[in-house]
């Protein structure tokens, strides 16, 4: 059966009310954590048997507030909290499971900062886990991805140093409107003053990152992902142009924002992009969308279909004897 937080953990819990709202009451922390008053004093007894000098006020403007000079533990989380940290480190980066690796070291430091009960399960999870590294994901540096949120929050044009697939490098000036993760990799979301538009590029191929100020000023009410998720199927070297043969309510939900902008047209919707392997888009796209579906632009991409296509048919065929 599913158990609520550990004592462990509510006493934590309460240490970070007390820091945050002296003079909080019975009643009141009774309220935030979720018990009865009973159990709520029971936690704060807890926490003076661990040396933690909880001083009571009483009268109408009573309540319970850390004694003057007390020194939290560096990092203070809950059982739930740290083990939701791990997990979600090594969701993002398996390597991390190694003590060696730069991301594993630091974990492991954040990790031996936890009060004792915590930090145990916290390093069981990691010691135990094990982790399959994404073959989409990147890895940009740090260093970088830093200098690129700063620019963000800050509001400064920058120019960054760009690296294409085939190897050559090329300068861009920017206005850096929001570092995107997306299934594993890392974007910029940008306008470019070279292309005269919104630009994406992948931080982990960001070579250098150059402030050259002025300020700007961002679009108004940018959703950052929806916009990302709708540029990443622009400009690429092949058009695509489909017509699905069905409604849009019930096609837009199996159609991935870098596969186009899809668009209602009666009965019908139609999905309109580009593509740099149209390989990969009939194979894996769009044979998952179950819906029947005519190219009306796109030889590349026609031509990917029709080999998807013979390759499904030849499935069907008897086998030779």
């Amino acid at each position: 059966m599913p158990t609520g937080p550990s004592p462990t953990a509510r006493a934590l819990r309460t240490l970070e009310i007390l820091r945050d709202r002296p003079g909080a009451t019975a009643d009141q922390l009774a309220g935030l954590l979720g018990v009865t008053e009973r159990a709520a004093r029971r936690y704060i007894a807890i926490l003076r048997e661990a040396g933690v000098p909880v001083q009571s006020v009483r009268g109408p403007y009573g309540g319970y507030r850390l004694g003057r000079g007390t020194r939290l533990p560096p990092v203070v989380f809950t059982e739930e909290q740290a083990l939701g940290l791990v997990m979600a480190v090594l969701d993002g980066q398996p390597a991390a499971i190694d003590a060696e690796d730069p991301v594993g070291a630091a974990l492991s430091r954040v990790i031996r900062a936890l009060p004792e009960g915590v930090g145990r399960q916290a390093a069981a999870l990691r010691a135990y886990a094990a982790a399959a590294p994404d073959p989409r994901a990147s890895r940009p540096s740090p260093a970088l991805t830093s200098a690129l949120v700063g620019a963000v929050a800050a509001r400064r044009r920058v120019v960054i140093t760009y690296g294409r697939e085939g190897g050559d490098r090329y300068d861009a000036e920017v206005d850096p409107w929001a570092v995107v993760v997306r299934f594993g990799r890392w974007y910029l979301l940008c306008h470019s003053h070279r292309a005269g538009e919104v630009r994406t590029y992948r931080v982990d191929r960001v070579h250098a990152v150059r402030d050259i100020g002025p300020d700007f000023v961002a679009p108004a009410g940018l959703d950052p992902v929806a916009m990302l998720e709708r540029h990443l199927g622009l400009g690429w070297q092949f058009p695509v142009r489909l017509v699905f043969h069905a409604p849009f309510g019930e096609v837009a939900p199996w159609i991935r924002g870098p596969m186009g902008q899809l668009a209602a047209d009666g009965d019908r919707c139609v999905l309109t992009g580009s593509t740099r392997n149209p390989a990969m888009y009939a194979q894996e796209w769009l044979a998952a969308v179950p819906f029947r579906f005519t190219v009306e632009e796109g030889p590349e991409l026609r031509a990917a279909v029709a080999a998807v296509a013979a390759r499904f048919t030849a499935a069907l065929r008897p086998a030779p004897r």
